[in-house]
């Protein structure tokens, strides 16, 4: 399955564009002329608003003017490229300066195109059209090098990523949040029996019973046969139920050049909500959700293999 489909935040939205213009003239003018590119047009009026409101949308193109109250567009440009949230937005000068030092100025830090006023509408709309078209395939590419090229689930960066992601939005909204890690059984002698490229065929079809579970489910190769499925708003039994419908879907597959082979996987279960609001820092709960999801299936393999295992979280000194 394609990680857009579980992953919300890989989801295609509509492009969005942040004018930071100190004129209410030049706002309505883009939201007039802007209407029918099919982007949302944010607009404000101040560096410090624009800044604020860059971090929050996280925009697809910022049209910035250089001439501002208070802080001028040169340091705006600077402030984003400073903030690893904002540094790779793409950032179009739209200015009255003729200055030719001003537009080398802008693009030396890191504006990617300068248009002068007044302008063609018709230019401004195919610079803006040319910038979401880069930064679009950037997204795309920077989200491909989170792929595993094998299974096509997220890797292990992308899994430490958001599992402190959501960990941490967890926590803030006081949700639920389940850790599926899962082991394909005696993976090594199936390699040793019938060959590496049936082992991958193993491999990719766990792969894709693990992302055939709800469209919340985040499921990534953690390493080797080791994979991971991250469950936001799960309490653990829901969570047992998942992995105990991913064992049972491993198991009864019917395999079409090994008819009578019959492979297994074990599956442990850990759920943060077992952690007290007063135990470890937001920065340490990956780290121990993790850690008891671990443990869990630790457990399934020295309880038999083949069964799914759930451990709570340790309660705090």
């Amino acid at each position: 399955m394609n990680p857009a489909a579980i992953n919300p935040e890989a989801r295609l939205r509509v492009p969005r564009i942040l004018a930071v213009d100190d004129s209410e003239l030049m706002h309505r003018l883009l939201r007039t002329r802007l209407q029918l590119e099919q982007v949302e047009i944010h607009c404000a009026i101040t560096g410090e608003d624009g800044l604020r409101m860059a971090d929050q949308l996280q925009p697809e193109v910022i049209l910035l003017d250089i001439d501002l109250d208070g802080m001028d567009g040169f340091e705006v440009l600077q402030r984003l490229k400073e903030n690893p949230r904002t540094r790779d937005i793409a950032v179009i000068f739209i200015s009255a300066s003729c200055e030719t030092m001003d537009r080398v100025r802008c693009l030396d830090l890191g504006a990617v195109d300068f248009i002068p006023k007044p302008f063609e509408m018709a230019e401004l709309k195919a610079r803006v059209r040319s910038a979401i078209r880069v930064q679009q395939l950037l997204r795309m590419l920077a989200q491909r090098a989170q792929l595993d090229g094998l299974t096509a689930l997220w890797n292990r960066a992308y899994f430490d990523q958001r599992l402190a992601a959501e960990c941490s939005e967890a926590r803030r909204h006081v949700k639920p949040l389940s850790l599926v890690l899962c082991d394909i059984d005696h993976f090594k002698g199936v390699n040793d029996r019938f060959g590496h490229p049936f082992g991958d065929e193993v491999l990719a079809l766990f792969a894709t019973i693990l992302s055939g579970g709800r469209a919340s489910d985040i499921p990534c190769r953690y390493g080797g046969e080791e994979f991971g499925v991250i469950l936001p708003a799960t309490a653990m039994p829901e969570a047992i139920e998942v992995a105990e419908r991913f064992r049972r879907a491993f198991e009864e597959h019917q395999w079409r050049r090994h008819p009578d082979l019959v492979l297994t996987a074990s599956f442990g279960v850990a759920e943060l909500a077992a952690l007290p609001p007063s135990g470890l820092p937001p920065s340490g709960l990956p780290a121990d959700l993790l850690a008891n999801a671990d443990a869990a299936l630790y457990a399934a393999k020295r309880g038999g293999r083949n069964r799914v295992s759930s451990s709570a979280l340790p309660m705090a000194a």
